[in-house]
């Protein structure tokens, strides 16, 4: 999953007013158009309306910017874990064509942020610097929202899954994780032990699907982690018996999990992973957030 800010160096994108001026000072703009939503721009295409302005809040001139940018982000609105999150971030990526722009208010910011970094630090992703809420405005006209009803509640935290577990067995979101990671394998585990408030997963026989950075001797000795889960329930570990599908990017010196399937070659959506996984259609995740 590709959501901007390095564990330890905490990078990530920078955005603020001043620097989109000295960018459009430095060369001469591009005037903003009103453009159609793209159904292909995942994030933003259901937010609820269907132009956009370009180039948008973040400084992206290029739909195909917005789109590259945007779809990393779209593995964090699945895990649900917080109800504005959607619109937090179209308001950034898509924003609605106004006569003037109308950025996030920082409670808003300041909400989704709270809910969704635990989750992000699961990935080993911190917020990153480029959505800081104190560049938002706080009294002025923003972006806001009303909270949900009862039922579309954010779901209780506490025993909760832990996120890279609590994954939907459908081919495009197991698609989405693929292209989001930096290798994935098929492995057989031997044990799950618990290290330092993580898990930590010791393979016993595996084989690399998609390898990314890592070196093929770096293969033969990988132990992963999954970040934060020494106490959260993943379900897919209770049987070890079965083959596993397991996605995952190096932070540091580790390995984490970013996604964990069972290797189900007889189920429908699985079958249909599999398919699509042979010319998979990926935007170039891996230089969003480098």
């Amino acid at each position: 999953v590709g959501w901007g800010g390095r564990e330890g160096g905490r990078e990530g994108g920078s955005f603020s007013r001043t620097s989109a001026l000295t960018k459009a000072d430095a060369s001469t703009p591009k005037p903003p158009q009103c453009v159609a939503i793209p159904a292909d721009l995942r994030l933003c295409h259901s937010v609820g309306y269907d132009k956009m302005v370009l180039p948008n809040l973040l400084d992206h001139e290029t739909m195909a910017e917005v789109k590259q940018q945007a779809s990393s982000w779209v593995p964090l609105l699945n895990k649900n874990c917080h109800f504005g999150t959607q619109l937090f971030l179209c308001s950034l990526f898509a924003p609605i064509c106004l006569d003037r722009p109308i950025y996030p208010c920082r409670w808003l910011c300041e909400a989704v942020r709270d809910s969704c970094e635990p989750v992000m630090q699961f990935f080993g992703f911190y917020w990153p610097e480029m959505l800081k809420c104190d560049q938002f405005p706080q009294d002025d006209v923003c972006i806001a929202m009303t909270a949900p009803n009862a039922t579309e509640a954010s779901k209780p935290q506490g025993t909760a899954v832990c996120p890279p577990c609590d994954n939907e067995m459908k081919s495009d979101a197991i698609l989405e994780h693929l292209c989001a990671s930096e290798f994935a394998l098929k492995m057989k585990i031997k044990e799950v032990k618990k290290e330092n408030g993580d898990k930590k997963i010791i393979p016993r026989k595996k084989k690399a699907l998609k390898l990314g950075t890592i070196k093929k001797k770096e293969l033969k000795k990988l132990i992963l982690y999954l970040k934060n889960g020494a106490d959260c329930p993943c379900h897919q570990l209770d049987n070890l018996s079965h083959q596993f599908l397991i996605m995952g990017r190096k932070v540091k010196t580790q390995y984490l999990l970013t996604a964990i399937h069972k290797w189900d070659k007889k189920n429908k959506e699985f079958k249909k992973f599999m398919k699509k996984m042979k010319t998979p259609e990926c935007s170039t995740f891996q230089s969003v957030f480098k």
